[in-house]
Protein backbone atom coordinates (compact mmCIF):
# COMPACT_ATOMS: atom_id res chain seq x y z
CA UNK A 1 0.00 0.00 0.00
CA UNK A 2 1.44 3.09 -0.90
CA UNK A 3 0.54 6.29 1.29
CA UNK A 4 1.07 9.75 0.56
CA UNK A 5 0.88 12.62 2.49
CA UNK A 6 0.10 16.43 1.43
CA UNK A 7 1.26 18.73 3.66
CA UNK A 8 0.84 22.02 4.43
CA UNK A 9 2.65 25.18 3.34
CA UNK A 10 2.59 28.36 1.72
CA UNK A 11 -0.55 29.12 1.03
CA UNK A 12 -1.58 25.85 2.51
CA UNK A 13 0.21 26.91 6.08
CA UNK A 14 -0.31 29.15 8.95
CA UNK A 15 1.27 30.22 12.34
CA UNK A 16 -0.90 27.81 14.38
CA UNK A 17 -0.62 24.72 12.81
CA UNK A 18 3.35 22.74 12.57
CA UNK A 19 2.29 20.69 9.43
CA UNK A 20 6.00 19.60 8.84
CA UNK A 21 5.89 17.85 12.81
CA UNK A 22 1.81 16.41 12.70
CA UNK A 23 2.77 15.00 9.20
CA UNK A 24 5.98 13.11 10.17
CA UNK A 25 4.22 11.75 12.80
CA UNK A 26 1.12 10.72 10.65
CA UNK A 27 3.93 9.47 8.71
CA UNK A 28 5.41 7.01 11.08
CA UNK A 29 1.85 5.52 12.24
CA UNK A 30 0.99 4.87 8.35
CA UNK A 31 4.46 3.71 8.22
CA UNK A 32 3.41 1.24 11.28
CA UNK A 33 0.23 0.32 9.82
CA UNK A 34 2.00 -1.30 6.54
CA UNK A 35 2.02 1.36 4.22
CA UNK A 36 5.12 3.28 2.00
CA UNK A 37 4.44 6.62 2.52
CA UNK A 38 6.01 9.82 0.75
CA UNK A 39 5.43 13.15 2.12
CA UNK A 40 4.92 15.77 -0.03
CA UNK A 41 4.81 20.10 1.58
CA UNK A 42 3.50 21.20 -2.20
CA UNK A 43 0.12 20.55 -1.36
CA UNK A 44 -1.19 21.39 -5.39
CA UNK A 45 1.60 19.69 -6.65
CA UNK A 46 0.66 16.37 -4.62
CA UNK A 47 -2.87 16.47 -5.69
CA UNK A 48 -1.84 15.80 -9.36
CA UNK A 49 0.58 13.29 -9.13
CA UNK A 50 -1.91 10.73 -6.99
CA UNK A 51 -1.64 7.64 -9.49
CA UNK A 52 0.05 4.84 -8.17
CA UNK A 53 -0.98 5.48 -4.52
CA UNK A 54 -3.70 3.86 -2.68
CA UNK A 55 -4.19 6.71 -0.03
CA UNK A 56 -4.53 10.84 0.20
CA UNK A 57 -3.72 12.38 3.42
CA UNK A 58 -4.39 15.93 3.56
CA UNK A 59 -2.60 17.72 6.19
CA UNK A 60 -2.99 21.20 4.79
CA UNK A 61 -4.78 24.74 6.27
CA UNK A 62 -7.02 27.33 4.92
CA UNK A 63 -5.43 28.65 1.64
CA UNK A 64 -7.89 31.34 1.33
CA UNK A 65 -6.74 32.95 4.85
CA UNK A 66 -4.08 34.95 5.45
CA UNK A 67 -2.25 34.90 8.88
CA UNK A 68 -3.94 38.62 9.79
CA UNK A 69 -7.42 36.66 8.83
CA UNK A 70 -7.42 39.06 5.57
CA UNK A 71 -9.01 36.92 2.31
CA UNK A 72 -6.73 35.80 0.12
CA UNK A 73 -7.29 35.74 -3.48
CA UNK A 74 -8.22 32.25 -4.64
CA UNK A 75 -5.57 30.56 -7.42
CA UNK A 76 -6.47 27.94 -10.43
CA UNK A 77 -4.99 24.98 -9.78
CA UNK A 78 -4.92 21.69 -11.97
CA UNK A 79 -8.00 19.92 -10.20
CA UNK A 80 -8.56 17.65 -12.63
CA UNK A 81 -6.32 14.86 -11.35
CA UNK A 82 -7.77 15.18 -8.26
CA UNK A 83 -11.18 14.40 -9.69
CA UNK A 84 -9.90 11.53 -11.45
CA UNK A 85 -8.47 9.38 -8.22
CA UNK A 86 -11.57 9.60 -6.48
CA UNK A 87 -13.48 8.79 -9.81
CA UNK A 88 -11.07 5.53 -9.36
CA UNK A 89 -11.22 5.23 -5.99
CA UNK A 90 -7.94 6.56 -4.05
CA UNK A 91 -8.69 6.35 -0.20
CA UNK A 92 -8.88 9.56 1.28
CA UNK A 93 -7.91 10.49 4.71
CA UNK A 94 -8.90 14.38 6.17
CA UNK A 95 -6.85 15.61 9.04
CA UNK A 96 -8.16 18.64 11.29
CA UNK A 97 -7.72 21.51 9.00
CA UNK A 98 -8.31 19.75 6.48
CA UNK A 99 -11.72 20.39 6.66
CA UNK A 100 -10.94 23.84 5.72
CA UNK A 101 -8.41 23.18 2.79
CA UNK A 102 -8.42 22.50 -0.58
CA UNK A 103 -11.52 25.28 -1.06
CA UNK A 104 -10.46 25.62 -4.85
CA UNK A 105 -10.95 21.69 -5.52
CA UNK A 106 -14.50 21.78 -6.53
CA UNK A 107 -14.89 17.96 -5.38
CA UNK A 108 -13.27 18.04 -2.18
CA UNK A 109 -16.13 19.91 0.72
CA UNK A 110 -18.62 17.19 -1.21
CA UNK A 111 -16.16 14.49 -0.82
CA UNK A 112 -15.14 15.25 2.98
CA UNK A 113 -18.81 15.76 4.05
CA UNK A 114 -18.31 19.15 6.09
CA UNK A 115 -16.58 22.49 6.25
CA UNK A 116 -15.19 24.95 8.18
CA UNK A 117 -17.36 28.14 8.12
CA UNK A 118 -15.24 31.43 9.05
CA UNK A 119 -17.23 33.34 11.72
CA UNK A 120 -19.44 29.83 12.32
CA UNK A 121 -17.34 27.29 13.04
CA UNK A 122 -15.14 27.24 16.40
CA UNK A 123 -13.21 25.47 18.96
CA UNK A 124 -12.52 25.69 22.98
CA UNK A 125 -8.83 26.56 23.51
CA UNK A 126 -6.50 23.40 23.06
CA UNK A 127 -6.08 21.02 26.20
CA UNK A 128 -7.25 17.77 27.28
CA UNK A 129 -10.01 16.26 25.88
CA UNK A 130 -11.98 12.74 25.94
CA UNK A 131 -12.84 11.49 22.88
CA UNK A 132 -16.24 8.48 22.38
CA UNK A 133 -15.47 5.99 19.58
CA UNK A 134 -19.18 4.90 18.10
CA UNK A 135 -20.35 1.69 16.99
CA UNK A 136 -22.77 1.16 13.95
CA UNK A 137 -25.72 1.92 16.02
CA UNK A 138 -24.42 4.61 17.81
CA UNK A 139 -23.41 3.18 20.89
CA UNK A 140 -20.24 3.91 23.00
CA UNK A 141 -17.69 1.18 22.58
CA UNK A 142 -14.65 2.90 23.69
CA UNK A 143 -13.14 6.33 24.65
CA UNK A 144 -9.63 7.96 24.55
CA UNK A 145 -7.72 11.00 26.03
CA UNK A 146 -6.06 13.44 23.53
CA UNK A 147 -4.42 16.92 23.87
CA UNK A 148 -6.25 18.64 21.40
CA UNK A 149 -8.83 21.04 19.72
CA UNK A 150 -12.62 20.00 20.09
CA UNK A 151 -13.95 21.71 16.35
CA UNK A 152 -17.40 22.86 16.50
CA UNK A 153 -20.29 24.06 14.34
CA UNK A 154 -19.02 22.96 11.18
CA UNK A 155 -21.00 22.71 8.10
CA UNK A 156 -22.18 19.30 7.40
CA UNK A 157 -22.38 18.06 3.68
CA UNK A 158 -24.36 14.85 2.81
CA UNK A 159 -24.93 12.35 5.33
CA UNK A 160 -21.82 10.62 7.00
CA UNK A 161 -21.17 7.63 9.29
CA UNK A 162 -19.82 8.89 12.88
CA UNK A 163 -16.98 7.13 14.44
CA UNK A 164 -15.94 9.22 16.96
CA UNK A 165 -17.36 12.26 18.58
CA UNK A 166 -16.52 14.98 21.79
CA UNK A 167 -18.37 17.71 23.83
CA UNK A 168 -19.11 20.51 22.13
CA UNK A 169 -20.35 23.74 23.57
CA UNK A 170 -24.24 23.06 23.21
CA UNK A 171 -23.87 18.81 22.63
CA UNK A 172 -21.94 16.12 21.46
CA UNK A 173 -19.97 17.13 17.97
CA UNK A 174 -18.56 14.67 15.43
CA UNK A 175 -14.67 14.00 15.65
CA UNK A 176 -14.32 11.36 12.95
CA UNK A 177 -16.36 10.05 10.11
CA UNK A 178 -16.61 7.85 6.91
CA UNK A 179 -18.07 7.69 3.71
CA UNK A 180 -18.30 7.52 -0.05
CA UNK A 181 -17.82 9.54 -2.58
CA UNK A 182 -18.51 7.58 -5.35
CA UNK A 183 -15.58 4.38 -6.09
CA UNK A 184 -13.53 6.67 -3.20
CA UNK A 185 -13.83 6.21 0.83
CA UNK A 186 -13.46 9.11 2.32
CA UNK A 187 -12.19 8.66 6.32
CA UNK A 188 -11.94 12.34 8.41
CA UNK A 189 -10.04 12.98 11.64
CA UNK A 190 -10.66 16.19 13.17
CA UNK A 191 -7.68 15.89 15.42
CA UNK A 192 -4.66 16.46 14.62
CA UNK A 193 -3.77 19.86 15.59
CA UNK A 194 0.21 19.43 16.18
CA UNK A 195 2.08 16.69 17.92
CA UNK A 196 0.99 16.35 20.80
CA UNK A 197 -2.48 14.93 19.54
CA UNK A 198 -0.29 11.75 18.08
CA UNK A 199 1.28 11.41 21.93
CA UNK A 200 -2.25 9.73 22.63
CA UNK A 201 -2.21 5.82 21.66
CA UNK A 202 -6.43 5.89 20.92
CA UNK A 203 -5.85 8.35 18.52
CA UNK A 204 -2.93 6.83 16.98
CA UNK A 205 -5.14 3.57 16.71
CA UNK A 206 -7.72 5.61 15.42
CA UNK A 207 -6.02 7.17 12.28
CA UNK A 208 -4.69 3.81 11.52
CA UNK A 209 -7.93 2.20 11.44
CA UNK A 210 -9.37 4.93 9.58
CA UNK A 211 -6.15 4.72 6.95
CA UNK A 212 -7.35 1.00 6.94
CA UNK A 213 -10.68 1.32 5.81
CA UNK A 214 -10.13 4.23 3.46
CA UNK A 215 -8.23 1.82 1.62
CA UNK A 216 -10.45 -1.20 2.06
CA UNK A 217 -8.19 -2.96 3.87
CA UNK A 218 -11.08 -2.94 7.28
CA UNK A 219 -14.75 -3.63 6.55
CA UNK A 220 -17.58 -0.69 8.37
CA UNK A 221 -18.09 -3.19 11.66
CA UNK A 222 -14.46 -3.28 12.07
CA UNK A 223 -13.93 0.50 12.57
CA UNK A 224 -14.48 0.31 16.32
CA UNK A 225 -12.30 -1.03 18.77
Amino acid sequence: MKALIASGSGRYGDPWHPFPRSSARLGSILHAAGFLVSIDHDVDRALTRLDGFDLLVVNAGDPWRSPAGDAVVATTPDTAPFARALDRGVGVLAMHSAVSSLRDYPEWAPAVGAIWVPRVSHHPPIGPTSVRELAQDGSERGCFEVFDERYCSLQRIGRSRVVADHEGIAGMEPTAWVRRAGAARIAVDVLGHDERSFESAGHRDLVRRLALWATGFLADGDLAR
